[in-house]
């Protein structure tokens, strides 16, 4: 009987140390559930570089992707979604733990992952996790150039209608935004917009549909693009060129003040460098 007992117990152990769920031991037990932190798929947090092998047709793709005191990633890999166009489409995937915060994974590496194209990169762009795009146009090879919000070529610095997108991305502004007016020299830059507020409906003539809230933003031309200087509802040069003594009057020394219906009713976009002005 006690050799029976013994036999039972040494099979129970070797079961439970077969139990894998994580290298470097088990994982502590799920805090809402009491069981073993399962490992679920997951994409990468970020994608933060693409590079071409020496054949040109294998990616070496690099994304951010959890860590903590054990293992906390499996499987990590990349895959093509679509047969290869005029674009290479790819998905980055990995099993982890680190949805619950018990399993210690509370901290990002970087791993990389490798998939090999059918044919040549060429001088196609790779889009990886749908909206993340690499493109070797402008890049230093074997690196691939990150684009940005704006695309890979983004339009120059300029009295442009594409170049004011991007001053007004650069302050946050709300979707659906529309210009209300612009003053531009190319080096310097007024910019009114505003967005329609209230319920959704086809009545111009009623003022619940037709109500809008607005901004006005003042910028400078830098490389990158238009740098937001300040932010204000008055008339005039007053807050732009106490921030900014260089702003040329000759854009600003006209301007009337927001009428009231158009001031903001919440602080400045996050995304701003600039701290509201009112004067």
């Amino acid at each position: 009987m006690a050799a029976t007992l013994g036999a039972v117990i040494l099979l129970l152990l070797t079961a439970c140390g077969n139990k894998v769920y994580g290298q470097g031991g088990e994982r502590p037990p799920s805090q809402s559930t009491g069981e073993p932190i399962p490992w679920t798929t997951m994409q990468p947090s970020a994608v933060t570089g693409v590079r071409l092998g020496g054949d040109h047709r294998t990616l070496i793709v690099t994304s951010q992707v959890p860590s903590g005191a054990r293992a906390c990633v499996r499987r990590l890999k990349a895959v093509l979604t679509d047969p290869v166009t005029d674009l290479v489409r790819v998905q980055v995937t990995f099993t982890s733990p680190s949805g619950d915060r018990a399993s210690g994974c509370t901290r990002e590496s970087t791993g990389t992952a490798r998939v090999r194209l059918p044919e040549p990169l060429g001088d196609r762009d790779v889009i990886v996790d749908n909206y993340t795009r690499f493109t070797a146009d402008g890049a230093e090879p074997p690196a691939l150039r990150l684009c940005g919000k704006l695309g890979c070529t983004p339009a120059a610095t300029g009295c442009t209608s594409a170049s004011y997108d991007q001053a007004l991305m650069a302050v946050g502004a709300p979707e659906h935004t529309y210009r209300s007016s612009e003053r531009c020299d190319g080096r310097w830059l007024v910019l009114d917009f505003s967005w329609r507020t209230g319920p959704a409906c086809g009545d111009s003539t009623d003022p619940a549909c037709s109500s809008r809230l607005g901004d006005r933003w003042f910028f400078r031309a830098k490389k990158s693009g238009w740098e937001p200087i300040v932010r204000t509802s008055a008339g005039g040069c007053g807050a732009v060129r106490r921030r900014e003594p260089a702003f040329p009057p000759a854009l600003c020394a006209s301007l009337a003040p927001l009428p009231p219906a158009l001031h903001p009713t919440y602080p400045p976009p996050s995304s701003s460098k600039s701290p509201d002005t009112t004067g």
